[in-house]
């Protein structure tokens, strides 16, 4: 760690493949440890964050695999409280699920009772800040309350709960499009603290933007073409490393600053990890070509979808190359490449969520039928998770306001 951020450390909650411990892993912050629950999830994670680059401290006394936060709670209470004191933030969010308008969107959904878990852990552990992350649904009321029709709203309650832990608690609606990723991913984030003004925090990380990207040689806003057009399938194939019968995508040349920013050197015609090809048939092949031919890039064209092919989609679109990409969903059938007739691969999907090429992701690569409830393949884990590049300048921001409180007291 640098000199500057030497002893800033925090937790990483419901984690997921990874997302924002690399971003603040790239901000040299350090983990005490994270928790996730789900086994191909952890496997990217522990492959890439412990195994690959050291940033966990991790504790003896819990196991490095796979945790759900409320068999962490009861085994580990004592364990927990004695943290107290050396954590300067906690950071995560629940599963999104039970809350995303893309969704079902129900109350019941036991994965929404994760909030008091979180709240749970805030109790034992006392931070000092807290970074709390959900999709827009969040911050939506449930509209099914038999007396007037509204249920719980779980943004006003889980801001209401830990101002009344002495926290001062600001959130806002971000688009992470506005912070160098390319997609227009918008989400709620909340940041609380006992020592950081909210308000400045959320000031200082979007004054930090123009001087963040610069550094990295990188646009402010980075279109999908400039993302991924060196991984198009144009640039040549070979069969896939990992996966027998399909074929890869091999690097073509380097044709922006985010793709050197990505690739980290990796050489033309070598194989990017999970750049494989999905294996449309002929008649999906050639309606993907028809609707290329439509010039209806960047919109929803479900209706279109059912009215002409009689298939049924909440929303689906071909991608237009020249604006960041829209929100990335865990089913890759959702969106067309804006200029090949064929679905996104995982990596391209990395790509939109600025992941970096050495990032090596684990487990299948998708899943089906019933099995979407539960099982986490690459796609899903790319799609759950926060960007790194915007959670790097959460870190470094955050070690700004510290650095300079610090330096006030000295």
């Amino acid at each position: 760690m640098s000199q500057e951020t030497k002893g800033y450390t925090y937790i990483d909650l419901f984690s997921g493949c990874g997302g924002l411990a690399l971003g603040m892993h790239n901000a040299d912050w350090k983990a005490h440890f994270a928790i996730e629950k789900n086994e191909d999830a952890f496997k990217t994670l522990k492959f890439n964050l412990i195994e690959k680059e050291n940033h966990f401290l991790w504790p003896n006394w819990l196991p490095q695999t796979t945790h759900d936060i409320n068999e962490v709670l009861s085994a580990h209470e004592e364990r927990l409280k004695a943290l107290a004191g050396s954590v300067t933030l906690v950071a995560g969010g629940p599963p999104c699920q039970g809350f995303s308008m893309a969704g079902r969107r129900q109350e019941d959904d036991t994965r929404n009772s994760l909030v008091d878990s979180y709240l749970r852990f805030v109790d034992l552990v006392t931070p000092d800040s807290l970074l709390f992350e959900n999709v827009k649904g969040f911050t939506q009321p449930f509209n099914n309350c038999a007396e007037d029709n509204q249920g719980k709203n779980y943004s006003e309650y889980i801001l209401k709960e830990l101002r009344s832990r002495g926290y001062s608690v600001s959130s806002q609606m971000l688009d992470f499009s506005k912070f160098g990723v390319p997609q227009r991913r918008v989400r709620f984030i909340l940041f609380a603290s006992k020592t950081i003004d909210p308000n400045v925090f959320f000031t200082t990380l979007e004054m930090n933007v123009k001087s963040f990207v610069k550094a990295r040689n990188i646009s402010r806003r980075v279109s999908l073409k400039s993302a991924i057009s060196d991984l198009e399938k144009i640039n040549g194939q070979q069969p896939c490393p990992d996966s027998k019968g399909f074929m890869s995508g091999q690097y073509g040349n380097v044709k922006s600053n985010y793709q050197r920013y990505c690739r980290k050197g990796a050489r033309k015609g070598t194989i990017p990890n999970s750049h494989r090809f999905a294996k449309h048939r002929g008649p999906t092949i050639k309606r993907f070509k028809e609707l290329l031919a439509l010039n209806l890039q960047d919109r929803n064209i479900s209706k279109l979808l059912g009215e002409k092919y009689s298939i049924k989609k909440n929303c689906f679109s071909v991608l237009s190359a020249n604006t960041p990409s829209p929100t990335l969903t865990s089913n890759p059938d959702d969106h067309i490449h804006y200029c090949e007739p064929r679905t996104l691969t995982v990596r391209e999907y990395a790509r939109i969520q600025s992941f970096p090429d050495w990032f090596e992701f684990k487990g299948p690569y998708t899943t089906g039928g019933e099995r979407r409830k539960i099982d986490v393949p690459r796609y899903t884990q790319i799609a759950n998770a926060i960007p790194p590049l915007f959670a790097e300048q959460v870190g470094v921001t955050l070690s700004q306001l510290l650095d300079a409180q610090k330096q006030a007291v000295e």
